[in-house]
């Protein structure tokens, strides 16, 4: 172990420090993960993505390096109701400003390809074999409805390409629940089991994907090897049909 002499863990952990010479003897197989937490409208029907956030986080420090965020227009139920802006914090005037989900996903994939030039970061869709050259990235949610639900069926409806990048990822919640086996109350309740006060504002995507990846870096920190959960079945069976 190299850590410094005086480092204590669970200081460090709360402030969102680095701990520089981790001492985590399981060596993870990614070397970045994005955290995503979407916010929806909150309409029973044809629910629409109206924040996108994403969080890159380093796994061998903790740092967060970069951050996509923006607000998303919705088009099927364009006024959000009163419940939903209480909930999350967004106004009207925010979503009428933001680009449609078509825009956002264009914006997100060239932030993507940004890091793939800028840091190596290679994404994959498979954790069985061999990790890709460069740095394997893998993405992360609290839950599978982010990818698995929301933003599946929206691109569905929409007739949108879904990103190949996001067909796969880590549910960061059945993670948590079979590393330390206990069942969390919340993204909240799971870092105040393990002595992480949950900062910000609850429901922001932003924030909710911030706190995410300090929970994430926890779980690494405490020796926990993050490995995908989760192919969607159907894009199992498009690929198929492909081929």
């Amino acid at each position: 172990h190299t850590r410094h002499q005086t480092c204590d863990r669970k200081q460090l952990i709360s402030r969102g420090s680095v701990c520089v010479c981790v001492c985590v003897c399981v060596k993870q197989r990614f070397s970045f993960l994005i955290i995503i937490d979407f916010e929806s409208t909150c309409w029973r029907e044809k629910s629409s993505c109206v924040e996108f956030p994403a969080v890159l986080l380093n796994v061998s420090n903790g740092e967060v390096e970069s951050e996509f965020h923006s607000y998303v227009q919705p088009q099927e139920h364009p006024v959000l109701s009163a419940f939903c802006t209480e909930l999350t914090g967004i106004t009207q005037g925010q979503v009428e400003s933001a680009p449609p989900l078509h825009i956002c996903l264009s914006r997100f994939t060239r932030w993507l390809q940004s890091l793939q030039q800028e840091r190596g970061v290679v994404f994959e869709t498979d954790s069985t074999g061999p990790a890709p050259s460069g740095h394997p990235c893998a993405f992360v949610t609290w839950s599978d409805w982010d990818l698995g639900v929301c933003l599946l069926y929206e691109c569905k409806r929409k007739q949108l390409s879904f990103p190949e990048a996001l067909k796969s990822w880590i549910d960061l919640r059945v993670t948590y629940r079979l590393f330390y086996n206990r069942k969390p109350k919340g993204l909240r309740g799971a870092l105040l089991d393990l002595g992480i006060q949950f900062t910000g504002r609850e429901h922001s995507g932003l924030v909710d994907a911030r706190n995410t990846a300090l929970l994430a870096w926890r779980m690494v920190f405490d020796g926990c090897l993050l490995s995908l959960t989760f192919l969607h079945p159907f894009f199992c069976f498009c690929e198929r049909i492909s081929t």
